[in-house]
């Protein structure tokens, strides 16, 4: 869901990972929904990515899951 979104937006990943002050490994692991993001990237993401409350329960949901 985040990698679509960040399609949508027309970001890069390296693109992403500089706007959230992450590295770009860190941040793959974010789009292909193997790592939930610390609190204030989490943030960040919300921001950049225009995402709903609704997709961000969903993505937590998912991430949480795929991790357990």
């Amino acid at each position: 869901m985040i990698k679509e979104k960040r399609k949508l937006k027309k970001y890069t990943q390296e693109e992403m990972s500089k706007l959230l002050g992450i590295s770009l490994r860190q941040y793959v692991r974010i789009d292909n929904e193997e790592d939930l993001p610390r609190r204030d990237v989490l943030r960040s993401l919300i921001i950049e990515l225009d995402l709903t409350n609704e997709e961000i329960g969903e993505y937590i949901r998912k991430i949480t899951k795929n991790i357990a």
